[in-house]
């Protein structure tokens, strides 16, 4: 059975940080993990991913303020977010492409997603 446990969100003030993890279990092999996140009124978006090489993406609007990293071992994905800025404020949903058995398809996977809201 696949699971995406995602935690770390919360109420935060523009200018702090926060740091959103996501342990993915039940998988054959995964080649990459990400986190979308969507704001009310707005389509989901890429805020950044990482693939099994450890290979890098940012959104613009993150850029030097957030950074992806992993655990391989554990096949968890952090979101270090720095410098949060009210318009970081959205749900935050753990992505995973990944394989569940060894001759299955590449498909992706979506964790139940996280509140941040960064407001004074």
């Amino acid at each position: 059975q696949v699971q995406l446990v995602e935690s770390g969100g919360g109420l935060v003030q523009p200018g702090g940080s926060l740091r959103l993890s996501c342990a993915a279990s039940g998988f054959f092999s995964i080649a990459v993990m990400a986190w979308y996140r969507q704001a009310p009124g707005k389509q989901r978006e890429l805020v950044a991913s990482i693939t099994s090489s450890s290979s890098t993406n940012y959104a613009d609007s993150v850029k030097g303020r957030f950074t992806i990293s992993e655990d391989n071992a554990e096949n968890t994905v952090y979101l270090q977010m720095n410098t949060l800025k009210p318009e970081d404020t959205a749900v935050y949903y753990c992505n995973v492409r990944a394989r569940r058995l060894r001759y299955s398809a590449i498909l992706d996977y979506w964790g139940q997603g996280t509140q941040v809201t960064v407001s004074s």
